[in-house]
């Protein structure tokens, strides 16, 4: 994939979920690339991989804390929300998903989101068990998004075994499909 100079700023935002140590490939990738990433995790994710892991990976701090301003002369989540020219959630959990679709914005993460301007899209890898995938309320929250074609962008899980050990649809996509579509 070519490099783009239209959308470089990457902002990735990693939900509670035993993927997210994938995001750090999808990281590496990024900025490999050329891209300015910066990453948001929310306070569950930090309990599958530290902060610390992505700040070196990004060459910048990690966003947990909404009330934890990191540059205290502006409002963080209108920042990173302006700053982007996307916003990556992967994985995302079955509770982000639902709160985004419902205009929750109860931590950075689903704040940012609410902040972003209506062009800015948000790419969206899902990785949960395969029965809360194909829980009827997350598939109608995923519908409700969908509605907006140009702004949420989802890039379905795959099949497979799951951390679980169950067997079904759940897996974060291929962290390549992800980049691609970034």
């Amino acid at each position: 994939m070519e490099k783009t100079t239209a959308k470089n700023k990457v902002l990735l935002g990693i939900t509670g979920c035993i993927a997210a140590y994938k995001s750090c490939s999808l990281v590496n990738m990024l900025k490999r690339e050329g891209f300015e990433v910066k990453v948001i995790m929310t306070e569950s994710a930090t309990k599958f991989v530290t902060p610390l892991t992505f700040q070196t990976l990004s060459n910048s701090p990690v966003y947990i804390d909404m009330f934890e301003n990191i540059d205290k002369t502006k409002v963080e989540h209108i920042h990173l929300a302006d700053w982007c020219d996307v916003f990556v959630i992967a994985p995302a959990t079955a509770n982000t998903i639902s709160k985004i679709a419902l205009g929750l914005a109860d931590n950075l993460l689903t704040t940012i989101t609410m902040a972003l301007p209506e062009k800015t899209p948000v790419v969206i890898a899902p990785a949960m068990n395969v029965h809360m995938w194909k829980n009827p309320i997350l598939q109608k929250n995923i519908s409700e998004l969908k509605k907006q074609v140009e702004k949420y962008i989802f890039i379905e899980p795959q099949e497979g075994r799951l951390a679980c050990g169950y067997e079904g649809k759940g897996k974060i996509a291929e962290i390549d499909k992800i980049y691609n579509v970034v």
